[in-house]
């Protein structure tokens, strides 16, 4: 390997973008930098009652400048900028948004700039509900079965219902939209300066798993597949793509405007992008059979396998499985959660209500003070909670709750879900119904593994990703005892932005493939949390409780929908 070779990794997650500067000799971090986007604090063009969740491109666009600037500015004396040899990008997804022929989001035009149609529709957008539920019923009309290879049900929060809903509710942005574009493949046609969508290089991470593309289809399916659901995708998939690449592969190299704009040169090679989730299952060293949990605001649940080993062998209710989406060369597969550090937040959220609305008004003592109060008690609030939780003896008839806040994103998606809490009494309080919250997401991810090894992939064992992963030993622990399974939580918190500088240094040609920049840049595991047997026991029981009781919910709940 030549000497001072470093790559750059970008991670665009739900709230800000991290971008990271990378030996790619041994994966040492030598700067990073966030940008929270400011609109999305905001909360502009969301509407979460709607569970309308939309993010504007310019929070996108300055949080990549500001950041990899940032890290440059961080690192100077350090490292030449001349030495950055790639790009690397992931982000959120299926987080698609209406472009122009140019590949321009329509937001980015004047006419369009507070639209929130215009806008990327973020991963948890659950208002494609209705075209989700159409979509599964035509499938099922199919010769051909098109979902098979995303678990046989699509989900809301998915790129074609995401496409038709925005198509139907407004007839500006569907007279002005051209192509429809995942936020990860947008991101490298930017800096490489792509000024046409049709030569923009798509991802079979976000194409396999989310827009039904399939090599054994020839590609998407069929336009009369589209076009027989609903008239207006007629002709859609000719302005889409057909060839997918995966991550190791480039999508061209830094234009001159974004190399002026940074300090880079146009050297850079900028590499073809992927889910956050996917490059962070390589940040965080992922092993065949072994499911890679990033756990954030939701969690995605990744497990690779040697793609002849698992041959025709279609996991049910799952996110999909997609040769290559996660390392080249194997097959990828993917589940998840569609709230996990989310609930937490939701319960924290009700408690400080009374803070934000009588603590803000109070006489006693003057604004700033209340609002540092405020502050730090919302900071040491899930803390001291899981504290207190874990000081609460085990009880198989306590509170018991089920995770579905933001709907189930797997096994078997359904987004109209709704959690709920049993068992609540007189003597239940704070501390007991957050450990029942714990609990049920620890549940939820218990049943993930349970439906791969019930269709034939066997998970071999756990590792923890990401903040929660990181932050709370108790629900590690929790997640063990529940999984009766050791869970290892890798060593890096920056899993999705070190994926994508492993993924740069293959683009640059510095490794052969990704496991090889794995294996030198990977950090290694610094925790590991073992099933306590007697916690074990009374877990499976209340296991057992909670599927019950989501039966029940599920059943009241497409009563009350049909």
């Amino acid at each position: 390997m030549e000497k001072d070779q470093f790559v750059i990794g970008v991670d665009y997650g739900t709230d800000s973008v991290r971008s990271v500067i990378v030996n790619a000799a041994n994966g040492q971090e030598m700067a990073a930098s966030v940008f929270n986007y400011p609109r999305w604090q905001q909360a502009l063009y969301c509407d979460a009652p709607l569970n309308q969740f939309r993010q504007h491109p310019l929070d996108y666009v300055e949080g990549l400048e500001f950041t990899i600037k940032d890290c440059l500015k961080k690192a100077a004396g350090k490292i030449n900028p001349e030495s950055i040899k790639a790009i690397s990008i992931d982000t959120t997804g299926s987080s698609p948004v209406a472009v122009d022929e140019t590949g321009t989001p329509l937001a980015l035009l004047s006419q369009f700039a507070d639209n929130p149609n215009a806008m990327f529709v973020l991963w948890k957008d659950h208002t494609s509900l209705k075209e989700a539920a159409e979509l599964n019923e035509h499938a099922q009309k199919s010769e051909i079965n098109y979902l098979q290879f995303v678990g046989g049900i699509y989900s809301s929060e998915w790129f074609w219902a995401k496409l038709l809903h925005i198509l139907r509710v407004d007839e500006k942005v569907r007279e002005a939209c051209y192509s429809w574009v995942e936020h990860c493949d947008w991101i490298p046609f930017l800096l490489s300066g792509g000024k046409n969508v049709t030569n923009m290089k798509r991802s079979v991470c976000a194409a396999g798993h989310k827009a039904l593309w399939a090599e054994e289809y020839d590609g998407l399916p069929p336009d009369e597949f589209f076009s027989s659901w609903d008239p207006l995708l007629k002709g859609f998939t000719s302005r889409l793509f057909k060839d997918t690449y995966t991550s190791d592969k480039t999508a061209g190299k830094l234009s001159a405007e974004w190399a002026e704009k940074l300090g880079l040169t146009t050297d850079v090679l900028i590499g073809v992008g992927a889910f956050d989730a996917h490059m962070g299952a390589v940040g965080g060293q992922i092993e065949p059979y072994h499911l890679s949990k990033v756990m954030g605001t939701s969690t995605c649940d990744m497990l690779v396998a040697p793609t002849a080993e698992v041959e025709g062998t279609l996991v049910k209710g799952i996110c999909g499985q997609v040769p290559g989406s996660i390392i080249p060369g194997m097959m990828g597969m993917e589940a998840g959660q569609s709230a996990f550090g989310d609930s937490y937040a939701w319960f924290r959220s009700i408690l400080v209500w009374p803070m934000k609305e009588l603590l803000l008004s109070t006489k006693i003592i003057d604004q700033a003070t209340a609002g540092n109060l405020m502050q730090e008690m919302i900071d040491k609030m899930i803390p001291e909670l899981s504290k207190e939780a874990a000081k609460i003896p085990l009880n198989e008839k306590s509170e018991l709750a089920v995770d579905w806040l933001n709907g189930r994103r797997t096994p078997d998606a359904n987004q109209e879900l709704k959690g709920v809490i049993a068992n609540l009494g007189l003597g239940s309080n704070a501390p007991s119904i957050f450990r029942a919250v714990a609990e049920a997401t620890c549940f939820g991810a218990k049943s993930i593994v349970d439906r791969f090894n019930k269709e034939g992939v066997a998970v071999k064992g756990l590792i923890g990703l990401g903040g929660v992963a990181k932050k709370s030993p108790f629900i590690m622990q929790m997640m063990a005892d529940v999984m009766n399974m050791p869970i290892r939580i890798h060593k890096s918190e920056q899993t999705c932005a070190i994926g994508a500088a492993m993924f740069a240094a293959t683009v640059a040609g510095i490794y052969e493939k990704v496991e090889d920049a794995m294996a030198a840049m990977g950090q290694g595991f610094d925790a590991e949390y073992q099933p306590n047997p007697e916690n074990v026991a009374i877990y499976a029981k209340r296991y057992k409780s909670y599927i019950s009781l989501g039966k029940a919910i599920e059943t009241e709940t497409m009563k009350i929908t049909l």
